[in-house]
């Protein structure tokens, strides 16, 4: 649509075969025959004639993986890059290259950056021994100070996706998140889809999630597990697919995040709700809440910030690369989506059944981010971080990664003997020298080895103080 135009509808005629070919918040194409219609009669009107399309054919484009969308030349292309980097050894590093092209006005924020791309990318679905579809796709979920760039992290994941859809919470209701019924003027019900129906395949963002009304979220969570939507209203019986990833965005609340409170109560999202969230990431401003000042990341940031607003030439803070324009970002994040279904390997199934063992017997942990569904949101997002880095197999590496992001959501890890601060985390100069201590890291505070199997001694810490490349 162009700047300042209305959204336009017309009457669809659909006949014989084609009844029930589509279904509210489709992406369709329709050939047909444009013809005049009498609206229907009704007394102390006048007669009058619409516009509507006798449809011969209608094509669904809702299974079109994103892979179809993109040229050969342009996936031959992204080989090409793939496979100089890991000759030159530097897999990470061209890892954090793609990562710093995401949201570029922000400056730092690698944890925050990388989560956002694993929840975009997603998992593989599949459909268990009972028939149940477990989704694929990932939920996000920012939670930080006012100023902290989250609405600028949503409208850049909305931009990412090849179709989405950017809301608000204040004022939603369920029938504006899922679908409402609507009488035609003939007297004949119809639905019409909501923000969540209509982002089907794509990504749905909600900023200020947690103004949505307590009676109004039960609505969202089928929407966001089964990734359907039973409706039945106005004597319309059916479902409709949401099959979309979430990204929401909330304050904390009252005058600030409460340390020694759980993330749901400072939130105020019930368990339920917190719990279908894949990431939840803190974006915490440590110098307003007391945690001490870093002054070489404030000079950083209003040194990006200044570079933004005066067009001034200097080398950037992330990782130094040729910036690929938007267009080709969305179309890299569409070719790993539809290319690639990554198989977990034993190590990093190992490495992530610790992980969500050491999860469930810790004591800070919330209750709300230690279900079932911590280890599902675990396999996701490494399937995501293998797609990213163009694999065909989730290694350790992959679950390693995926470990930090995860533990991003707490104020202090006990993996990482210190605390985590995902807004002013910065890009590492060498990580793929950096990666072994990581790892060594990791997995000695999970009390496992490089192949998943138990150390003979438990526990250890790791390497407590260390500052790992400005991961933790």
């Amino acid at each position: 649509l162009l700047v300042g135009s209305i959204p336009r509808s017309i009457t669809l005629l659909l006949q014989d075969d084609l009844i029930d070919a589509c279904k509210p918040g489709d992406d369709i194409t329709v050939v047909g025959t444009l013809r005049k219609r009498w609206r229907p009669l009704s007394r102390g009107n006048r007669p009058d004639a619409e516009l509507a399309i006798d449809a011969l054919h209608v094509h669904v484009h809702n299974d079109e993986v994103g892979s179809a969308r993109v040229s050969r030349e342009l996936g031959a292309e992204f080989e090409a890059w793939w496979r100089a980097r890991r000759e030159a050894g530097m897999p990470l590093k061209a890892r954090d290259e793609i990562v710093a092209m995401a949201c570029p006005s922000l400056a730092g924020m690698y944890l925050v950056k990388l989560g956002l791309l694993l929840t975009l990318i997603g998992g593989v679905s599949h459909t268990d021994a009972s028939s149940m579809r477990v989704r694929g796709e990932s939920h996000l979920l920012l939670v930080g100070d006012a100023g902290t760039g989250k609405s600028a992290l949503l409208r850049h994941a909305a931009r990412l996706s090849p179709r989405s859809v950017l809301t608000t919470g204040i004022g939603a209701t369920s029938a504006g998140l899922t679908c409402t019924a609507i009488r035609e003027p003939g007297g004949e019900w119809m639905l019409e889809a909501g923000a969540l129906v209509l982002a089907d395949g794509g990504v749905c963002a909600i900023d200020e999630f947690d103004s949505i009304r307590e009676h109004d979220r039960g609505a969202i969570h089928e929407a966001m597990e089964q990734q359907t939507l039973s409706v039945a209203k106005a004597g319309l019986v059916c479902k409709l697919r949401t099959k979309c990833s979430v990204f929401a965005a909330c304050n904390p609340k009252g005058k600030g995040y409460d340390h020694d409170r759980s993330i749901s109560v400072n939130t105020g999202l019930p368990s339920p709700l917190l719990s279908r969230f894949d990431v939840v990431l803190l974006l915490l401003d440590k110098s307003r809440a007391g945690g001490g000042r870093s002054e070489e990341h404030d000079r950083d940031v209003a040194q990006h910030i200044l570079r933004e607003a005066c067009g001034e030439e200097g080398p950037p803070p992330e990782p130094d690369a040729a910036a690929w324009p938007l267009e080709k970002m969305r179309a890299y994040v569409e070719f790993v989506r539809g290319s690639f279904r990554p198989s977990v390997t034993p190590p990093a199934q190992r490495a992530i059944v610790a992980y969500y063992s050491h999860q469930r017997q810790a004591d800070t942990t919330s209750e709300a981010r230690t279900t079932i569904r911590l280890l599902e949101s675990a396999v996701r997002l490494a399937q995501a971080h293998a797609r990213l880095m163009f694999r065909e197999e989730v290694t350790l590496l992959d679950a390693i990664y995926v470990i930090v992001v995860l533990e991003s959501s707490t104020l202090h890890s006990r993996l990482a003997g210190g605390s985590i601060c995902a807004l002013t985390s910065m890009f590492d100069e060498t990580p793929d020298a950096t990666y072994p201590l990581l790892r060594d890291k990791i997995l000695d505070s999970l009390g496992i080895d490089a192949e998943g199997r138990p150390l003979r001694q438990e526990g250890g810490g790791g390497y407590p103080g260390e500052r790992l490349g400005g991961y933790m």
